[in-house]
C-alpha cells in the first residue's frame, strides 16, 4: 500500500478532484494507493473540511509558530513521515501549498514529491502566472505537474495542459478555465506514477 499525504494551504480543489478521482477509480484495489492524510499550514483552510467529510486524516502546522522555514519543515516531515513506512512508502502532494520548501525537504521526498502549477512550464514560474500571460502576449496558458526539487517550479514535468488566451480574458477569467484542466491533468499524472 502506498500512502498519499496531500498539503493544502486553502479551498483544496485539487485535493478535492484527487480524492474523488481515487475514490471512483478504487485507486487503492487498483493501484495500492489511498489518500492517507491532508495536512495544512493554515487552520482555516477550507479543503481540511472536506477532507475530514471523507474521513481522511487531516493536520495543521502554523508556520508562523515556528522560528524558521527549517524548523517548519523539519515539523512537517515528521507529521508526514508518520505515514511514511518500508510497506507504505509515501508520495507527498502539493495541492496549493503556499510555502517555499527547503532543499533538505525536497531532497528527503526526493522523486515522491509533486506540486502544480498554473503554468506551461518552464514559463512563468513563481506568483501572478495569468497576469504574466495575458501581459506577455501569449496565445495559450495552461498548468504543469511536475517533480519537485529544490529550485521554485522546476522539474521534470510529468504532465500539461493547454487552454487558450481569449481576447476577452482577464487573470480571473484564465485562471477559472486552467483550474478546471488542473482538476483533470492532476489526478492522470498520480495515476501515471502509482502505476509505475
Amino acid at each position: 500500500m502506498k500512502n498519499i499525504v496531500i498539503l493544502i494551504s486553502g479551498g483544496g480543489s485539487n485535493m478535492a478532484a484527487i480524492v474523488r478521482a481515487a475514490q471512483r477509480e478504487d485507486w487503492e484495489h487498483r493501484y495500492g494507493a489511498r489518500i492517507a492524510a491532508v495536512i495544512s499550514n493554515k487552520g482555516t483552510a477550507g479543503g481540511l473540511v472536506f477532507a475530514k467529510e471523507q474521513g481522511i486524516d487531516t493536520a495543521v502546522l502554523d508556520h508562523k509558530t515556528f522560528e524558521s522555514r527549517e524548523a517548519f519543515d523539519a515539523a512537517l516531515m515528521a507529521e508526514i513521515d508518520r505515514y511514511n513506512t518500508p510497506q507504505a512508502p509515501v508520495l507527498v502532494v502539493l495541492a496549493g501549498f503556499m510555502r517555499i520548501l527547503t532543499p533538505g525537504f525536497t531532497a528527503h521526498y526526493e522523486g515522491r514529491l509533486t506540486n502544480i502549477h498554473p503554468s506551461l512550464l518552464p514559463a512563468f514560474p513563481g506568483l501572478h502566472t495569468h497576469q504574466r500571460a495575458i501581459e506577455a502576449g501569449c496565445k495559450f496558458a495552461g498548468a504543469t505537474v511536475h517533480l519537485v526539487t529544490a529550485e521554485l517550479d522546476h522539474g521534470p514535468i510529468l504532465q500539461q495542459a493547454v487552454v487558450p488566451v481569449l481576447p476577452t480574458d482577464d487573470a480571473d477569467t484564465l485562471a477559472a478555465r486552467v483550474l478546471t484542466q488542473e482538476h483533470l491533468i492532476y489526478p492522470q499524472a498520480l495515476r501515471d506514477l502509482l502505476s509505475k
